[in-house]
């Protein structure tokens, strides 16, 4: 094998590991940083972000775009999981920046976050959406330019009489009486996202909303 040879296979099993560890996918959990937030309703994304890990051997403990970041292979597909660092009505200044630098569509983000007209236990999926006045998806959309990233909703509850104020209850950390089924929609989210990241939107919504 002439000099040439060796310089071209080396060349090319360099490109072929820098094909195979390309970000793919952006997936987003929501939450507030700090011990203050820990397991609170609004940091629903935080714990299912979390609990992928735990279930596929990563942990986000890597300070990136204003985040904190892990990277995995899911379903053989390569991606950057996220816990912006921002605060919550922020976020999208991480994910905006991530998207960029990998250049990935809004199309392939993947947003986790709570939300309160789902009871506990139940997640909702959705191509694309409105922000629906949460905070931290307004963020999100601006930083995109975009509503056509795909979500998926864990539900925290609803307040429990319209005049509790709603900051209050998504900054509220969850009842021992929510934890088993808070973790089966943890669960359920993860699983879904297996779907999601080969593209079986319809199929996920199907089996999980």
């Amino acid at each position: 094998m002439s000099i040439f040879d060796i310089f071209a296979k080396l060349e090319k099993e360099r490109a072929e590991k820098e094909a195979s560890s390309k970000i793919e996918f952006i997936v987003v959990g929501l939450g507030n940083p700090g011990v203050k937030y820990d397991r609170t309703r609004h940091n629903a994304g935080y714990m299912v972000v979390d609990k992928i890990g735990m279930k596929n051997g990563f942990k986000n403990d890597r300070a990136k775009f204003n985040a904190l970041v892990a990277e995995g292979n899911i379903g053989g597909h390569r991606v950057l999981f996220m816990k912006p660092t921002t605060f919550m009505n922020n976020s999208g200044e991480a994910v905006g920046e991530a998207a960029r630098f990998y250049k990935i569509p809004p199309e392939n983000v993947i947003v986790i976050s709570d939300d309160i007209s789902l009871p506990v236990g139940k997640i909702r999926i959705r191509r694309k959406g409105s922000h629906g006045g949460h905070n931290g998806l307004k963020s999100i959309e601006a930083h995109l330019s975009s509503s056509l990233y795909p979500r998926i909703k864990i539900g925290v509850g609803e307040k429990p009489h319209p005049d509790y104020d709603l900051a209050d209850w998504v900054l509220g950390k969850f009842p021992d009486s929510d934890r088993e089924n808070f973790n089966k929609a943890a669960d359920d989210a993860a699983n879904a996202l297996v779907y999601l990241l080969d593209g079986k939107f319809d199929e996920a919504m199907c089996k999980y909303n």
